[in-house]
């Protein structure tokens, strides 16, 4: 407990030694005020002549007499006599009368505007009887008069104000009421001023008035930094600061990047009899959002349900965004239906967010899932959602569907850009279908749209993919001529595309070429060209590149070692493989996903569960998270090893986490439960996989054609024969 204490202890002194600006002029006075207050001064009126007082008493008795009469025409006998000092002598006879004081002074300032000790007297009195609307309207309209000096004025006004305060009412609210307009009028310095002048009388503003201090300070960037200065001296001199002001603060720390100076005073609140509320864990929260703090979030999201506060939609957003950017897109995922829970609905943003990162993370199926629910919830997807989502099914080869959607996306009236155009060129490139991609590129620029760098790589990438690096090259020439700059992303897929066929030499010939046009091969084109070697068997060669890159200085991503790894691994050289993660992990180099991946497939390959399932425990244990692909080896690892009850489980928590089966591993699970005679979880996982779409082979089929005839169901017997000969897997008779 005393360590804890400690901690706090320096946390909050930490928080107390931030080299904070101050406003020089605030420096006048002790921060913890003055010992011996000075008393405010006596009001001195100055005495009227007998022929004055006689009409001062006139009008006085008139104006009570007659009240229900109109006071102009009950006072226009005395117009032509009546001066300025009548006004305060009257007021000196009717100042118990608040609504008969309003009318004099309305009267009074038709015929010309007061003076200001005679607008701070009928203030005092606004304020003692309780009319603060007034009172500051009164005081509004004065500093909105065109062409005042506020700033040569503002002395004169707070000296009248403190002369008149003793006899004419005495209710410290009227500075209240001056100090908030004066801040919202923006005199920022002036308000500090006022501040330290009342305390040298004894008078502490309210804590409302210092909280729209905050408040307008906080709303620039040196301001923040004078809100939280003047946040911790108003404390010191008696100012009782409330939630509403410890937000104000939490927020400009955060704003000013001090997120653990903001944390600290998070806790402070509570040593200070102050509950954190909903408003403060969200601008908390959203400060260890903007710096990418994943697990502080949760913390906090945590530590807000304990306390029975409920994230508002602004921290929800936020936390999203976040974890999305994290790549944590299943933690995100129940985020969202946390959201929904709560009564708290998630928007066009949110929604494409979170579509945006399941496709980016090759998980189109939930990105799909959520833009059919975005549309049921009857959010309309605008073109960024159409677009995201139409790129993850490009990137996935579901071009059948890519274009459904850009119909429907036209349909709607929204326009595609050269980006969604350059989203199904890519599409059809990556699936080898240059007719189509050139089709659309033909389609973009009829619509008026040209055709970037970007466009042209991926028509480049999908040419070379097919050994058509002549034409490639004559594409090249093509965008040089059309004045756009190859860029070392365009050379990098030139020599992929070598790669790909085979022609290694001509690639580290382009490579030599790069270097001359000032395009110097980077760690991607290098990591291209060691793959290529590895899917050869040449890893001498793939270790002689790996050494010239590192003598050029380049560093070595862990793609690099995951192309190693899988020519490794090509080779059946498991025990390298596992010396290259260990010696990763010694370097602080992290593996991924893909890195384990490769080893644990050819431990599966082997039939070598144990190995398998050592690996696959290693790479928990140093935190990496499993993909769909690692899901998938496992799942066919126990399936073909006959370890179903392992397999039942793998599937389970890939299916929660969002991902998908392949038909292969599917294949896998069903095949090995029919083995262990376990039909009714093969027959379940069998019509999942069709309602996904997945084709079984024809051994699947067969198994189920047998199992349904010898059940006597006839019906499905001759539904799955239809079904295999329309997939081709058996011949009609």
């Amino acid at each position: 407990m005393r360590a804890t204490a400690a901690a706090i202890s320096s946390s909050l002194q930490r928080f107390h030694h931030l080299p904070f600006p101050t406003f020089a002029s605030l420096r006048t006075f002790s921060f913890f005020g003055p010992s011996n207050p000075r008393p405010f001064p006596d009001y001195s009126l100055k005495k009227p002549t007998v022929t004055d007082t006689h009409l001062v008493h006139r009008i006085s008795t008139t104006i009570k007499q007659r009240r229900s009469e109109p006071l102009r025409r009950v006072l226009k006998p005395y117009e032509s006599k009546f001066k300025p000092d009548h006004f305060i002598w009257v007021l000196m006879d009717i100042k118990n009368d608040y609504n008969l004081v309003l009318d004099f002074f309305n009267w009074s300032r038709l015929r010309r505007d007061p003076s200001l000790e005679a607008l701070c007297i009928v203030l005092q009195i606004s304020v003692a009887a309780r009319d603060l609307r007034m009172a500051q309207r009164l005081v509004s309209e004065f500093w909105g008069r065109p062409r005042l000096n506020a700033h040569q004025v503002f002395d004169v006004f707070t000296e009248r104000l403190i002369y008149t305060y003793k006899d004419w009412g005495a209710d410290p609210h009227v500075f209240d009421v001056f100090f908030q307009v004066i801040v919202e009028s923006g005199m920022l310095l002036e308000a500090g001023k006022l501040f330290y002048k009342l305390l040298s009388y004894g008078v502490v503003l309210s804590v409302d008035s210092c909280n729209l201090f905050l408040t307008r300070l906080g709303g620039s960037f040196k301001g923040m930094w004078t809100a939280v200065r003047v946040f911790r001296e108003y404390a010191e001199v008696g100012i009782c600061w409330k939630t509403m002001s410890y937000n104000i603060i939490l927020h400009c720390l955060c704003n000013l990047g001090k997120i653990r100076e903001a944390h600290t005073l998070l806790i402070q609140m509570e040593f200070r009899g102050n509950v954190p509320d909903v408003v403060s864990y969200s601008t908390m929260i959203s400060g260890y959002c903007q710096v990418g703090e994943v697990e502080k979030v949760l913390k906090l999201v945590e530590e807000l349900r304990r306390k029975g506060l409920t994230p508002n939609e602004y921290t929800f957003n936020n936390i999203l965004v976040l974890l999305c950017k994290a790549g944590e897109v299943v933690e995100a995922m129940k985020v969202l239906r946390q959201m929904s829970k709560q009564g708290a609905f998630p928007d066009n943003v949110v929604y494409t967010t979170l579509i945006s990162s399941f496709c980016k993370s090759g998980n189109v199926s939930a990105a799909y899932k959520l833009f059919d629910e975005m549309r049921h919830k009857k959010i309309n997807p605008d073109f960024v959602t159409y677009t995201s989502v139409l790129h993850g099914l490009c990137q996935t080869g579901k071009m059948v569907e890519a274009h459904q959607l850009f119909g429907e996306m036209i349909g709607k009236g929204l326009e595609p850009d050269e980006v969604t155009y350059t989203a199904l060129i890519d599409g059809h490139c990556k699936a080898g279908e240059m007719k189509e991609a050139f089709s659309i590129h033909n389609q973009m620029v009829q619509k008026g749209l040209t055709p970037n760098i970007i466009t042209y790589t991926a028509l480049v990438d999908g040419l070379c993919k097919r050994g058509e690096v002549d034409i490639a090259n004559d594409l090249l020439h093509e965008m040089a001529g059309k004045g756009l700059q190859l860029n070392l992303c365009t050379y990098n897929v030139m020599v992929n595309g070598l790669c790909k066929i085979g022609n290694i030499e001509q690639a580290i010939k382009l490579m030599e070429e790069m270097d001359l046009a000032g395009f110097y091969p980077d760690t991607i084109t290098y990591t291209t060209v060691m793959d290529a070697y590895c899917k050869m068997g040449e890893m001498a060669k793939a270790h002689e590149l790996l050494r010239i890159m590192l003598d050029k200085g380049l560093q070595p991503t862990v793609v690099t070692f995951n192309v190693l790894m899988n020519g490794f691994c090509m080779l059946g050289m498991v025990e390298d493989g596992e010396r290259l993660i260990k010696w990763m992990l010694e370097k602080g180099i992290m593996p991924n996903a893909t890195t384990f991946n490769s080893l644990m497939k050819q431990y599966c390959i082997r039939n070598n569960m144990r190995a398998t399932t050592e690996i696959y425990k290693g790479m928990l244990a140093q935190g990496v998270k499993p993909d769909s692909n690692t899901y998938n080896i496992l799942i066919k690892g126990h399936s073909v090893a006959r370890n179903m009850k392992e397999a039942w489980y793998l599937h389970k928590e890939m299916v929660e986490k969002g991902f998908t089966l392949t038909a292969a591993s599917y294949s896998a699970l069903i095949k090995g439960f029919c083995k262990r005679k376990k039909f009714a979880e093969a027959r379940q996982l069998f019509e999942e996989m069709r309602i996904q779409g997945l084709v079984a082979d024809k051994e699947i089929y067969d198994i189920f054609v047998d199992v349904n005839y010898g059940e006597g169901n006839w019906e499905i017997t001759l539904e799955l024969c239809d079904e295999a000969i329309e997939k081709c897997l058996i011949k009609r008779n």
